[in-house]
């Protein structure tokens, strides 16, 4: 026993046979199989190739088009003349338009700001306090007004708002309370328009923070529960920063949207009274289809496209330290 003891390990292992490496299974495909891979492959590419197609003829085409046609002065009527960068130069020294920036500038500010915070606020509500059937009811709820037509809900809201005949008004005079100029003064114009539009877009924000709530892991809150940490502090330390990403994009889109804001200024006061309302859009239409100036209406239009670019940049460096990805 004492011999068998003293026998090296190397040498042990040495007498060991080693076993042969079974070599890998090669697993082949039935023909069937590789038929139904190469159709859902064919699929994949044709539907990409589709969206591609309509984002080409219908957001890349047009803007070349207006980038080409902003270097000539064209009125529809005469041939189109060459005007190299007259057209930026007139921008820039142009007060109208350049307070139309300004005005669409801080309503989307305002916008954007609102839509985020009510929707953050109502889909925190309801995610705490409301059941699987309550989250659904209240998501169709709020994503409806979205449904319907701007250009239908601005006239509707035009009558509603009325200083003279509107039933707003009306229910507050009779509660003694003088009417308010919603319309027809410049502040209380910007801000009945940036209630409305916060009224209608404020369920597209209002769905995706529901769904990005419902998202955050549960042994996560169990953990923070049982450190002790309360709601306030469970939002803004865990839930928040959890559904940082989908902020960010709801503050991208919502931007998108806002900066160019048209149907609702133009159809309830025609960029009124003066030019409070008067959006970037709305002086590019003016611009284009009233004054015939394609050409200037078209740098309008591409120097609108950089800003809301520029904008968007800054919104995702800031995200780097801003946005938690998992």
């Amino acid at each position: 026993m004492s011999s068998v003891a003293a026998v090296p390990h190397a040498l042990v292992e040495e007498d060991v046979p080693h076993q042969k490496a079974k070599p890998p299974r090669v697993v082949r495909r039935r023909p069937g199989a590789r038929r139904a891979a190469r159709r859902e492959a064919v699929f994949g590419y044709a539907m990409i190739g589709l969206a591609m197609l309509f984002v080409t003829v219908f957001t890349f085409l047009p803007i070349l088009a207006s980038l080409g046609l902003s270097f000539f002065d064209w009125d529809v009527i005469s041939p189109p003349k060459w005007a190299g960068l007259a057209n930026y130069q007139r921008f820039f020294s142009d007060g109208p338009v350049l307070q139309s920036f300004g005005v669409t500038i801080c309503m989307a500010i305002a916008i954007v700001v609102l839509q985020l915070s009510l929707g953050l606020f109502l889909a925190v509500l309801v995610n705490q306090r409301t059941s699987t059937f309550g989250r659904t009811f209240f998501r169709t709820t709020f994503y409806l007004p979205l449904l319907a037509s701007t250009a239908a809900v601005s006239i509707f809201m035009g009558y509603l708002f009325d200083a003279k005949f509107g039933a707003i008004n009306y229910y507050l005079g009779l509660l003694g309370i003088p009417g308010v100029p919603w319309l027809t003064s410049p502040f209380g114009a910007q801000v009945t328009i940036v209630l409305i539009v916060v009224w209608q877009q404020v369920g597209f924000t209002f769905v995706l923070f529901v769904s990005a709530l419902m998202s955050v892991p549960v042994d996560v809150l169990e953990a923070a529960s049982i450190d002790g940490a309360g709601p306030l502090r469970t939002l803004f330390r865990i839930k928040i920063p959890l559904i940082s990403p989908t902020i960010l994009f709801a503050a991208v889109i919502a931007l998108i949207n806002a900066m160019q804001l048209f149907d609702q200024p133009y159809i309830m006061t025609k960029g009124g009274p003066g030019t409070a309302t008067t959006t970037a859009t709305i002086s590019m239409y003016q611009t284009g289809f009233q004054n015939l100036q394609f050409g200037y209406s078209s740098a309008i239009a591409i120097v609108l496209l950089l800003l809301i670019l520029a904008i968007t940049g800054i919104q995702f460096l800031a995200s780097r330290k801003l946005v938690f990805y998992q």
